[in-house]
């Protein structure tokens, strides 16, 4: 787990992570709408170029817009930075996710992302190149994340990049992995720190957005 260097923080308050444990769909969606939505429209349009400087990619942001008639209330949302400006569910993406458990910073490839075959090969090919450039950090997969606590960290070692290939081979598989600051870190989380996450995860991302 990452120390925050306890600077200037990202603008959230335990009522932004609490938001998540409201019961009732209209209720939570409306608190999520009137108090992280906000905090995500500016963090994203305010990173996104910051993004671009520094991992020399150019970054899109776009706020989850949830749908209104999901069965079940949403139990985290997130601000994507990806390459296109029109979307970014069809392509590799960076993400900054809020739940009950914290704050994320993620690579994210959605089920009907375009070219996860080819990813998923890349990702197989480079995965002892990747180990190297890891060099012993350790990362979570939240595939199949309960979004309740943290899942664990492991090593980005050669296992867990075949791991994440295999999962984007699946007729309905996807790749999900990162970091995590639990709400008592989260609340004096700094840009800095945030962006020296995406910059460790940039080696995966750019092995995934290659294979398009």
């Amino acid at each position: 787990m990452r120390e925050p260097r306890f600077v200037a923080s990202l603008g959230f308050t335990r009522d932004d992570f609490a938001v998540f444990a409201i019961q009732g769909f209209n209720t939570r969606m409306a608190k999520i709408y009137e108090l992280v939505r906000p905090k995500l429209i500016r963090l994203g349009n305010e990173l996104a170029p910051e993004l671009s400087r520094r991992l020399h990619n150019e970054f899109f942001p776009h706020v989850a817009k949830h749908m209104r008639r999901a069965t079940h209330p949403p139990t985290q949302t997130w601000a994507a930075f990806g390459p296109s400006s029109k979307g970014y569910k069809r392509d590799a993406y960076l993400a900054l996710c809020v739940s009950r458990a914290g704050i994320h910073a993620r690579v994210v490839v959605k089920s009907e992302a375009d070219g996860r075959a080819e990813m998923a090969e890349r990702l197989a090919d480079k995965a002892a190149s990747l180990e190297q450039s890891f060099r012993g950090t350790r990362i979570a997969s939240y595939d199949k994340w309960d979004c309740e606590s943290l899942p664990a960290e492991v090593p980005a070692e050669r296992a867990l990049f075949a791991d994440l290939a295999a999962a984007l081979q699946k007729k309905t598989g996807g790749l999900d992995a990162g970091f995590g600051w639990p709400p008592r870190d989260a609340l004096r989380l700094d840009r800095e720190e945030l962006i020296d996450a995406y910059r460790e995860l940039e080696p995966l991302y750019r092995i995934l957005c290659a294979a398009v």
